[in-house]
């Protein structure tokens, strides 16, 4: 398989887009399970069928183009594969130097967005991004590779990552969160997406409310024929000092919403986001520096 992924990592991005435009839409054919859930999730969400159409089709591209984002060589930058909107948000948070917390829905192409910031703003300040460790040794090797370029560091799911996203924000660095990902038992609080109760993490306005970080959106779109990606930045919602947890992730739940409603097309409506959280597997301490 490692090898299958190297083959696909020489491709160009449009023929494998081709490749995942194909590959979304025998996935959607063939999985009646994935199919209802993907359906049941844009009816909640109240959108016209149509607008939520394009996305069987982005969710094949989304892993078509894992080989040449996680592949491609430190040495090979994206240049002109990546456009910003709103980099000068990203500039001004950096220049207060008080940390900055990216947030992103499963939305587009979001490993892009860690990849596009380390090479335009990595000198300034690096980014470290939080991620699920891969079950599978092979892909584990290839993950733990790839995310590991300049300016760019990973933190894994556990108390030991919060912990090292805590360090880096006090640097005033910058890390990057999905928080529309359901955490274990424990680590989050029920509010609401789309009208509907979600299991929500409460990372986000933890960190903000103990290290003072600003926080911004960030969302990475994906250009049609493999034109390559547009990086957005948008203004978050201000997270209080003394917001309640369901608050704070009410706000950003709503926050999510925005920015799927911009691109309904490109959301991974296959997500089970609306499922019951596993058993905590990272420990329920507080989280304090150590």
């Amino acid at each position: 398989m490692l090898q299958l992924f190297r083959l696909l990592s020489r491709l160009p991005l449009r023929l494998l887009h081709a490749f995942g435009w194909l590959a979304g839409w025998l996935t959607y054919a063939a999985s009646p399970t994935y199919r209802r859930r993907f359906q049941s999730n844009v009816a909640i969400a109240g959108l016209p069928w149509g607008q939520a159409r394009p996305a069987i089709a982005e969710a094949g591209r989304m892993i078509a183009e894992l080989p040449w984002l996680w592949l491609r060589p430190a040495s090979e930058p994206l240049g002109d594969a990546v456009r910003w909107e709103g980099a000068e948000l990203i500039d001004a948070a950096l220049a207060r130097g008080q940390g900055l917390i990216l947030l992103t829905p499963h939305l587009g192409c979001f490993e892009i967005c860690a990849q596009a910031y380390a090479e335009r703003f990595a000198e300034v300040k690096p980014i470290t991004v939080l991620f699920r460790p891969a079950r599978q040794a092979w892909l584990r090797r290839i993950v733990d590779d790839s995310r590991g370029r300049p300016g760019l560091d990973t933190a894994p799911a556990t108390l030991a990552g919060v912990r090292q996203m805590i360090r880096a924000l006090r640097r005033g660095q910058t890390i990057g969160l999905l928080p529309d990902q359901v955490p274990p038992e424990g680590l989050g609080v029920w509010a609401p997406v789309f009208g509907r109760p979600a299991y929500t993490m409460t990372l986000a306005s933890r960190l903000v409310q103990q290290t003072g970080a600003a926080l911004l959106l960030i969302w990475g779109e994906r250009l049609p024929a493999g034109r390559g990606y547009t990086v957005h930045v948008l203004p978050a919602p201000a997270i209080a000092p003394d917001a309640t947890p369901e608050s704070a992730a009410a706000a950003v739940n709503s926050a999510m919403e925005q920015l799927i409603n911009i691109a309904p097309g490109q959301y991974l409506w296959g997500y089970h986001r609306y499922k019951h959280p596993r058993g905590l597997d990272i420990g329920a301490a507080p989280v304090k520096e150590s």
